[in-house]
Parts: C-alpha cells; structure tokens; sequence
C-alpha cells in the first residue's frame, strides 16, 4: 500500500496518509498566544492539512487534545465547538500535559478519512 507524506522534515511529517486515512501531527499555534488564539491558529493549520490530504473536519474521526492547563478547558472548547461541524463531531479525548514548550498552552492532534 503507498503512503503519501505532506510537509516532511528530518524529525516528522505533518500528515501522512495511509489506506484511507490521513494522520495529521500534533499541531500547536503561535508561542506565546492566549489559548483562544492558539486553538483558533491550531484549527486553521488542521483545516489547511486535511484539504492537502484530500480531506475535511467533516471526515474527522478522532481528535487528541492536550492543555497545558486544564483551567483552559472552557476556553478552547469555546473555539473547538464553533469550529467543529454540526452532525460530525469526532471521537475526542483531552488531557492535560506539560508540551513542548511552557509557551504551547493547546496541541491538538487528528486522525481523519479522505475523502
């Protein structure tokens, strides 16, 4: 079977497809950024990969999701639930996590069917 790579670098890909299937990476926002922010930039990045891979938030299947502090749980929800496409919310976990960097608050991460 092919696997097809998008936006590849030494350490990883941005979004690999397989059998159907395209796994995005974890995707951050800008350092620095309130987490509304960071979500919003984080969901733009997800929206701009699955049309790369051939695919929408409409065929997403699972989503991980991981705070740097859950106090910011409400907030990103805010922004995930205004984003996310009525009828076709994913399977979806969330979880805080120390991340990359102390100035990442959101990584977000999808698993999706192409179209």
């Amino acid at each position: 079977m092919t696997i097809t790579r998008f936006e590849t670098g030494a350490r990883m890909s941005q979004a690999v497809i397989h059998n159907g299937t395209v796994y995005l990476a974890g995707q951050v926002g800008e350092a620095g950024a309130d987490v509304t922010t960071q979500t919003q930039q984080i969901l733009a990045q997800i929206d701009r990969l699955l049309a790369l891979a051939g695919s929408d938030k409409t065929r997403i299947l699972s989503a991980q999701i991981w705070l740097a502090d859950m106090a910011d749980f409400q907030k990103m929800n805010a922004v995930w639930d205004a984003w996310v496409a009525p009828g076709h919310a994913p399977a979806r976990a969330t979880g805080e996590s120390k991340l990359a960097t102390p100035a990442h608050l959101v990584e977000i991460i999808i698993t999706a069917a192409v179209a």
